[in-house]
This record gives structure tokens, C-alpha cells and sequence, in this order.
């Protein structure tokens, strides 16, 4: 009896065995057609993918076979009513399968855990495979995790015991509904993630007060109300990316990153960008320079009377930033006091999981559709920054939307996430070469802007640099590699959790925590080694280093702008609330 049983035991494992290795070949296949979809320039389809060695690929599949014949094994040992210790569990931040549902049931937990089993075994073969190039091997990688995500059981009726269960208790009515949040999505063109009605710019969305002082083709400098009677009198001009809405920085006004300044006794002026149509169609990297932080400096000049006002950008924001300094300098100019970068590449060596996504061929075809004249569309550009998070973004929503039938709670971070904005087809087209495709910016003289060879190392002024650890879009290393590249002394700040949330983290709440360290070493990695982490938000940290270089106390200005740049309309203005 026992030799039939082990017979049996080998049986089944050959039986895994050649379901893993026959999975493993076929979902690769279809990886390598997905590839060979796209071209290079000179039309020669991409190589086909590599499998990992065979030494790598079978220890893989022993280990494969071994979870699936454990996870087997404890199906049919368990007993009704009872529950099994699991084989495999979902990582952690995972909530698709949070509910009970999934455990309670052995069918849907054997769904769920043979998922997470072939899930797991692709991604490490995917990891394994022998590819020289590291930005198509990172290509595979994505692909491999957008195909594993949208397989996940909980997106589908059949074998989603939440959307059984919802249905039952609704007597259907869940259904019904999920039906109408899709046909609704449909015509929206979206997946709703927040309740839009909830909000509104201006209303409850970047409310600080304000006014518009100046606008241009490209962007309208706003000028905040002070809320002290003291102010520094070095002002601040932020500016934020253009492949968003500003009010990123001025959510609500405990969560606003402009409030909390202006509450600290500084004159706050803010660049917004106006959303791009058919007449900004063909602006350039050089458009955005000029129209954007250099003229809007000259304004800022103007009104308070100060040569060298502090500077401040975030993301592409801080990418622009740092290069209309750098012609400014280029000039023979002396144009800021201080610069303060938060989440920001300039060197973009290694670029994040967007990287991976540009490549020679796409920036071709690109500049061939837009280069010369034309948009990328706001959706375009949401869509792309969702599939980088697609089960928080994506499959979170249409699970809870559409077959649960619920409808997205109001969150202002989400509103804004889905308050998409167009791009210039030349503006793009040049960036994406010239920063992530090329890295053109970290090497001095490389690159021309408005006629000036711009060279980073000589924006020589005290720059605060904040990254944030879990950042996928703007890693952090690739962050602190910005420090030997500007020309002044940098103070370089780590902050927990990730792009937004790392960033916009409101001393009011004061959560999270941020690491700080007077080491200047090239390597991230034995900076981090040195650093101490303190509890709580990195702007108070921030804004004492601000402070030092905010000049003499002086009284605050009565009313915005002076004779020469008087208000045009109030704060938030009215190309932030333009639609794309």
C-alpha cells in the first residue's frame, strides 16, 4: 500500500512538474510575442526572450512542484469547518484577498493560494531570465506583473466568492449596480476611484488664498495671501510638475504643503501650468523654460524687490527647475538663494519602473506621431502611472465598482490622481529622449537650452534634496545621485512611503518618519548606514532649513502684486480648472 502511495506522490509531482515547466514555456512565448510586437527603428523585430539556465529553471520548478503537492496535500486533509495552515501567503500591502471569504471555502482557497503559488514561480522566472540589457529585462518584468495582476482570481465573478456573497445579500442588487458604475465609467472613459462629486477646485481644493498676478501661454504665477505679519524677506517660488495639477501642493487645508508654508511666515508664489490643447501643441522643452520658472522669477523679482528669491520643485517640476537655473547661470546670472528638490531626477541612469517603458523604439514612434506637433492626452498619461500600481489603481476598482457594486469613497488624493493633464508632443518627445533615454542632462554641455550649454554644476547654491524611500517613479538612489552633479553644498533628506505620500506627509498630522545624516558619501547605500530616523514629517526639518536662508523679518505685504503685476483673478485661478 505504501509503494502505491508513493507511486501515486511521484506520479503527481511528474504531473506538477510538467504543468510548471509547460506554463513557464507558454506564458514566455507569449512574452516574446508581445516583445517582437514592437520594432526598433530600423524595423528588425526584437530578440526572442531567453529562458533562465537550466540549473536556475529547475530548481525553480522543484520548488514549484513541491508548493503546489503541499498545497494539494492540505486540500484533501482538511476537514469541513475547519481551516488549513496556508502554503503561501499574499505579500504584504496585498488586501486582494483580505476577506475571510477566500479561507473559509477550500475551493476559493485553493484559488486563491495556487494563484499566489504560479504567481510567485513566473515573477522569479521572469527575475531569473539571462537578458544583458537591463531596461528590457525591467520591460519583462512589468509585463510579467501587469499579465499575473489582471489573472487574479478576485477579478472575476466566477471565482470571486466577495462578489457571491455581495450578491446574495444584496438579492442581486449588486449586480445591477456594478453594471450601472460600468456603463457609467464608460462613457466617463475612466475607472472611478474617488466619488468626483465630493470636490471641487476652488470649493474645497486648493483654497489657500490667493491671487493670480501674472499668466502667459504656458502658466499663471500665483501669489499667496501671508497669514502672518512677519514675513522672510526671501520669498519662495514653487514649482510643481506639469503632468499634473499644482493642487497637489494645496489639497485641503490641513493637508496643504502651500498653507503650511505661508502659516510659517513665507511669501508664497506658485507656478500653474496651463493644461496644453490644440494651440500649446507645439511647445518645447526651451517653452516651458522660459515662460515657466525664468519668467516667472523675473515677476517674483519684481514684486518683492529681492534678487534672489528661494526656489522650490517637485518631480518633472524640479527637473525644469534645475535646468532654467542652470542657463540662468549659463548667463553670467546669480538668480536664487537656495534650491529645494523634492522627488526630482536629474540623473536618470536608473529611472524607475517608468524606465523601463522607454526605449529607443517607442521614443521614435513618439517623435514620428508628436515630435513636431500634436498632445499626448491626460487619459494616455493616467492610464501609465496606473498600470505601474495596477492592483491599487486598477483591480481594486473594478473589483469594488463593478462587481461588488460599490460605490469609490471621497479621497482628495485620488480626485486629483484622476484630474489629468495634456502634454506637448515636442515638450515630451525631448524630454523622453534627452533625460530618460539618453541621460543627456548630468553631463555638462551636452545639451543646449535657449541657445546656453547648461552645465548642473553650476547651480552652486544650498539645495535641500527630499526623496522617498518606496518611490517607484523616482527611486531614491537615482534621487541622491543628483547630489554630486549641482555645485553647492547639498542636504539630502530621506522620507517614508512613496511618491505622494512620502512627499506630501502634513507636519499637522506629523506620521511616517524621514532619515537625515550629515554624510556626503557617493554611495547611497552607506549614506542610509549613517543616517538617523526621527519620527514625524520632513517638513518641519525642511522648514527650519528654509528659514536660515529667508533673510531678515519685514512686514507683510497688504495686498499681491504691485502697479506693474496687479491680480488678474483669485487663487487657484483659471487653468488649473481646465479639463483635459
Amino acid at each position: 500500500m505504501s509503494d502505491s502511495n508513493d507511486s501515486k506522490a511521484g506520479a503527481a509531482m511528474d504531473g506538477v512538474l510538467q504543468f510548471g515547466q509547460a506554463m513557464a514555456k507558454n506564458f514566455f512565448e507569449m512574452m516574446a510575442r508581445q516583445q517582437a510586437v514592437v520594432q526598433d527603428t530600423s524595423g528588425t523585430p526584437l530578440p526572442q526572450l531567453p529562458m533562465p539556465e537550466p540549473e536556475v529553471l529547475n530548481e525553480l520548478q522543484q520548488e514549484f512542484a513541491r508548493q503546489h503537492a503541499a498545497l494539494w496535500s492540505s486540500v484533501l486533509q482538511r476537514k469541513p469547518g475547519e481551516s488549513a495552515e496556508p502554503v503561501v501567503q499574499p505579500e504584504p500591502g496585498d488586501r486582494r484577498f483580505a476577506s475571510p471569504a477566500w479561507q473559509e471555502s477550500p475551493v476559493y482557497d485553493y484559488m486563491r493560494q495556487a494563484y499566489l503559488l504560479n504567481s510567485n514561480y513566473l515573477s522569479k522566472i521572469s527575475d531569473a531570465l539571462p537578458m544583458a540589457d537591463g531596461r528590457a529585462k525591467a520591460r519583462v518584468q512589468f509585463l510579467t506583473r501587469q499579465y499575473l495582476d489582471a489573472l487574479a482570481p478576485s477579478n472575476f465573478a466566477a471565482t470571486n466568492p466577495e462578489f457571491v456573497q455581495a450578491a446574495l445579500d444584496s438579492k442581486g442588487e449588486s449586480i445591477t449596480q456594478g453594471i450601472k458604475n460600468l456603463l457609467a465609467d464608460l462613457e466617463k472613459g475612466r475607472i472611478s476611484m474617488t466619488d468626483d462629486g465630493a470636490f471641487e477646485v476652488g470649493r474645497n481644493l486648493a483654497v489657500s488664498p490667493g491671487a493670480v498676478i501674472f499668466e502667459n501661454e504656458l502658466m499663471q504665477l500665483i501669489q499667496y495671501a501671508p497669514l502672518t505679519d512677519k514675513v522672510a524677506e526671501r520669498p519662495l517660488l514653487i514649482v510643481p510638475p506639469c503632468i499634473n495639477k499644482f493642487y497637489i501642493m494645496d489639497l485641503q487645508p490641513e493637508n496643504s504643503l502651500v498653507r503650511f508654508i505661508v502659516e510659517q511666515g513665507f511669501t508664497v508664489f506658485l507656478v500653474s501650468w496651463k493644461n496644453a490643447g490644440p494651440t500649446e501643441a507645439r511647445t518645447t522643452w526651451d517653452d516651458y523654460l522660459e515662460k515657466g520658472p525664468l519668467a516667472a522669477l523675473e515677476v517674483v523679482r519684481d514684486v518683492t524687490r529681492v534678487k534672489k528669491p528661494n526656489v522650490l520643485g517637485f518631480c518633472v517640476g524640479g527637473t525644469i527647475l534645475s535646468s532654467a537655473l542652470a542657463v540662468a547661470k549659463g548667463r553670467g546670472e546669480d538668480p536664487v538663494e537656495s534650491l529645494t528638490l523634492m522627488t526630482t531626477l536629474l540623473d536618470f541612469a536608473e529611472a524607475g519602473e517608468l524606465g523601463c517603458l522607454v526605449d529607443e523604439a517607442s521614443v521614435a514612434a513618439r517623435e514620428a506621431a508628436i515630435g513636431k506637433g500634436g498632445l499626448l492626452k491626460g487619459q494616455e498619461l493616467a492610464n501609465v502611472f496606473s498600470a505601474l500600481r495596477a492592483n491599487d489603481l486598477v483591480w481594486q476598482y473594478v473589483v469594488g465598482n463593478y462587481l461588488k457594486g460599490n460605490k469609490p469613497q471621497a479621497f482628495d488624493l485620488l480626485y486629483w490622481n484622476s484630474d489629468s493633464t495634456n502634454l506637448p508632443g515636442p515638450f515630451l518627445t525631448w524630454y523622453l529622449r534627452n533625460m530618460y533615454l539618453e541621460n543627456n542632462l548630468r553631463v555638462p554641455g551636452k545639451l543646449k537650452m535657449l541657445g546656453v550649454k547648461v552645465d548642473l554644476g553650476k547651480v552652486d547654491v544650498p539645495a535641500y534634496l527630499l526623496a522617498a524611500r518606496e518611490d517607484h517613479i523616482v527611486p531614491w538612489k537615482s534621487a541622491y545621485h543628483a547630489r554630486p552633479l549641482l555645485g553647492g553644498e547639498t542636504t539630502f533628506v530621506l522620507g517614508a512611503s512613496g511618491h505622494i505620500a512620502g512627499a506630501i506627509n502634513p507636519a499637522s498630522k506629523n506620521r511616517r518618519s524621514y532619515w537625515t545624516s550629515a554624510s556626503a558619501v557617493a554611495d547611497p547605500d552607506e549614506w542610509l548606514e549613517t543616517a538617523a530616523e526621527h519620527k514625524g514629517s520632513w517638513w518641519l526639518h525642511w522648514i527650519e532649513w528654509l528659514k536660515v536662508r529667508g533673510g531678515k523679518q519685514v512686514a507683510a505685504r497688504g495686498r499681491p502684486g504691485n502697479v506693474r503685476y496687479n491680480p488678474i483673478e483669485p487663487a487657484p485661478g483659471r487653468y488649473v480648472k481646465e479639463r483635459a
